[in-house]
């Protein structure tokens, strides 16, 4: 057996409204097709293509449910268009945090959605961008 990629991260919410909100409207993804399991929850895409069975789960916690083992530290996804994505964030009123990586011409950008769980987004960059500012 070979490990290919990672398929999709799961968060147990307890607000599965507002976490729908945030990987919808902050991170652009879509409710796509769920099995229809015992629980609540959504499966959400990064695009029409459903045959990859989302990119993040989430699962409605409930008080009967164990908790996870809470060690994860952050979630990095590769992204585009980071100028859109910081006026979307100012729109919403989403906090997040830039670290410029020069030597890998990388943007990182760092929210937290309502779980308490970080996202790291990574855009590629130039150094003339990181230099100039652009992920301010």
């Amino acid at each position: 057996m070979a490990i290919v990629k990672p398929a999709h991260y799961s968060i147990r919410t307890a607000d599965l409204d507002a976490s729908r909100r945030f990987y919808t409207d902050v991170l652009q993804l879509r409710a796509g097709f769920r099995p229809p399991f015992n629980f609540p929850g959504l499966w959400l895409y990064p695009n029409q293509d459903e045959s990859e069975f989302g990119a993040v789960h989430l699962i409605e916690q409930r008080d009967e449910d164990p908790q996870g083992s809470g060690s994860v530290d952050h979630i990095a996804f590769l992204a585009t268009d980071w100028p859109g994505m910081r006026q979307r964030c100012d729109a919403l009123g989403v906090p997040y945090r830039v670290q410029r990586v020069p030597s890998l011409n990388l943007i990182q950008v760092f929210l937290v959605d309502p779980s308490g769980v970080t996202i790291e987004l990574n855009y590629r960059s130039n150094n003339t961008e990181l230099s100039k500012g652009i992920s301010q």
